[in-house]
């Protein structure tokens, strides 16, 4: 039986969370899973996406639930590994299994797809790999995943459209010539979900597309693939990697006298990843998916104060992108279960209809923070809207993260939002 689980705060994205258990699930409760990366090679991302998660899931509890039933959330850390992801997910489906389950990386999320499918259990990633998004497979690209969802832009149209900014970017600069483009990442499914995406899209818009460079996804020394980059001439380069291994290559590149302009993922770069790269982060944009960061004054950052409030009851924790992320997907999860609840009771084909009942979704109280989402039975792409930040650094970044964005010296700047067409020829990959 599951039982609920809060996470420990942390408020550095490196530490390792610990589980507090608490009492056995009572037989109303609602049982979720929650696979997280803690201690991985993804971990300093995974980190505060699933303190996010775990403190909205605890945020409800604490108001009474979802209808009057609380979840009983069960969170694993997997390490980031694909056997104990699989091995823990049967645990979660033998018997009495779970409603939902917040997931996590590319490689599970994939080889659970299938599972998840046979046994309808709603799967809410924290990848957003093109490769999950088609629920019907009439894409043709990708194997139906009619139980797979996430928040936020696939990885292929994040990409896509920092390339339609890249290409403004190089004209507005007054350069000639073919720009020239490469894919940086580890040889691995979540780096190399958008690759093939990214280069078409890249050889569209008139870039030269260069060979690969493969960095690995742990911290490292890159000047070998630093210099490779830039004896090639690339002037723009995707970072696949998440913000741990890319603070290693940005370091690397700076120490080369490599002049190019970085595009993190999502997961590539964020205020700690700034703030531990320093000056070399300087410059890197990337996708941000929530509509407000940490510090703005949208209404629904009030909100995220309360549910920080969970694991920092002193609120003074500063939170990043990918808390605020975490918080949205656990937030439209649990309203979805809401819907079942009152619409024939909480099973997985319930759950699921459950997401596809609202067009340009916000869940309640997190306005001008979850950026309007739409999921419907053909097409799981949340969001086409892909909004592209800046981190700004300028000076030594010593210090707590909350003391350096208070004094401007880490920034993240929004610079444009790029709305992407539904084409039919880039769903599913």
């Amino acid at each position: 039986m599951l039982r609920p689980v809060t996470l420990v705060p942390s408020l550095v994205p490196s530490l390792v969370l610990g589980l507090a258990l608490a009492l056995p699930a009572r037989a109303a409760d609602v049982p979720i899973g929650h696979l997280a990366d803690q201690s991985g090679a993804t971990s300093d991302v995974g980190v505060p996406y699933a303190q996010g998660v775990a403190d909205a899931l605890a945020w409800i509890n604490r108001k009474g639930g979802v209808g009057g039933q609380k979840l009983a959330v069960e969170t694993v850390d997997y390490g980031y590994q694909v056997p104990r992801a699989v091995a823990q997910y049967k645990k979660w489906t033998s018997g009495s299994k779970v409603a939902a389950i917040q997931g996590w990386g590319t490689a599970d999320t994939e080889a659970l797809s299938g599972f998840v499918a046979k046994d309808e259990v709603p799967y809410i990633s924290g990848s957003y790999a093109a490769q999950v998004s088609d629920p019907t497979g009439a894409s043709g690209k990708a194997k139906a995943a009619p139980y797979n969802f996430f928040y936020g832009p696939t990885y292929s149209d994040g990409l896509r459209a920092m390339l339609i900014w890249a290409a403004d970017d190089w004209k507005a600069k007054g350069r000639t010539g073919k720009p020239k483009y490469v894919h940086m990442g580890g040889n691995h499914p979540y780096p190399n979900s958008p690759k093939e995406a990214g280069e078409a899209m890249a050889r569209d818009l008139g870039f030269e597309v260069l060979p690969p460079i493969v960095f690995a996804l742990a911290p490292g020394d890159y000047t070998a693939q630093c210099l490779t980059a830039k004896n090639a001439g690339a002037n723009y380069a995707y970072l696949g990697n998440t913000g741990g291994s890319n603070i290693s290559l940005l370091k690397s590149c700076k120490a080369v006298g490599a002049d190019i302009q970085f595009m993190g993922n999502v997961w590539g770069m964020d205020e700690n990843a700034a703030k531990a790269a320093g000056e070399a982060a300087n410059g890197v944009v990337f996708p941000v998916r929530t509509a407000a960061v940490t510090g703005g004054n949208a209404p629904g950052l009030k909100t995220v104060a309360e549910i920080s409030k969970e694991s920092d009851s002193a609120g003074t924790a500063y939170r990043p992108v990918h808390y605020l992320a975490g918080v949205c997907a656990a937030l439209y999860m649990s309203e979805a279960i809401g819907w079942a609840k009152d619409n024939g009771g909480v099973t997985g084909p319930n759950v699921r209809k459950g997401f596809y009942q609202k067009k340009g979704w916000v869940p309640a109280g997190m306005e001008g923070v979850c950026v309007p989402s739409t999921w419907t039975e053909s097409d799981h792409r949340g969001m086409m809207a892909v909004s592209i930040y800046r981190a700004k650094v300028s000076g030594a970044t010593d210090g707590p993260i909350a003391d350096l964005i208070k004094a401007g010296t880490v920034k993240l700047e929004p610079v444009k939002t790029v709305e992407l067409p539904r084409k039919p020829d880039w769903f599913g990959w």
